[in-house]
């Protein structure tokens, strides 16, 4: 589990989802949202600037993860000391997407700079946003709203269990995306060719976890 340290507020679902996870992480001042719901993280990693005085006293220095390289945003080098040092290959985040555009942009772009390396997900109240890099199937309802967004371009991006279909075509950011398509039924599976796919399921209840990658 990774927090970060988008605009954030804790509903039922998402303090027990953190309270059940295996390890949590923060990215910098998503430590303060854990304070909040008096959540201890694993580790608080970044350059460290957000992190409210008093939380860093209550976390311990021993659970701070400096990285002062300010090429990269908090959220990329939680996700390198994860994969990398932790040797973790699945976590949900929260807290990344909202606020500045621009931050969720780039949040966006990191979870799709790590879908090579696990299996990663950012969630909200309302849907979750899944990277796909070669083939991912989902549990769904019929009539749920999913949206395919290239990352890029994606070739040869085939669909099954959605209502308007692909069957090999490619999409890309700059000319046709996949905006608001419909699940047909209770599963929908995704495939490409090459490139990154954002898979954006809405749904009205707390979300759900994808199948595992085949």
């Amino acid at each position: 589990m990774i927090v970060a340290n988008a605009p954030w507020t804790w509903e039922p679902w998402s303090v027990a989802l953190v309270r059940c996870a295996a390890g949590v992480l923060a990215a910098d001042g998503g430590a303060n949202h854990l304070a909040r719901i008096g959540v201890r993280p694993h580790a608080v990693v970044g350059d460290l600037d957000s992190l409210a005085a008093g939380v860093r006293g209550w976390i311990g220095e021993d659970r701070c993860v400096l990285r002062g390289d300010q090429e990269y945003t908090d959220l990329h080098k939680t996700f390198a000391y994860l994969v990398e040092e932790l040797k973790v290959r699945h976590a949900v985040v929260l807290a990344a997407v909202g606020g500045r555009q621009d931050h969720a942009l780039e949040a966006l772009s990191v979870l799709a700079r790590w879908a090579g390396k696990g299996f990663f997900e950012m969630r909200a109240s309302n849907y979750r946003i899944v990277a796909v890099r070669r083939r991912r199937r989902f549990a769904t309802t019929p009539g749920q709203t999913v949206s395919l967004m290239p990352w890029g371009r994606c070739e040869g991006v085939r669909t099954s269990g959605l209502h308007w279909a692909l069957a090999g075509e490619p999409l890309d950011l700059m000319e046709r995306t996949g905006v608001s398509n419909r699940a047909a039924g209770e599963q929908v599976e995704v495939s490409l060719r090459a490139g990154t796919l954002l898979v954006f399921l809405h749904q009205g209840e707390p979300p759900a976890l994808v199948t595992a990658p085949r």
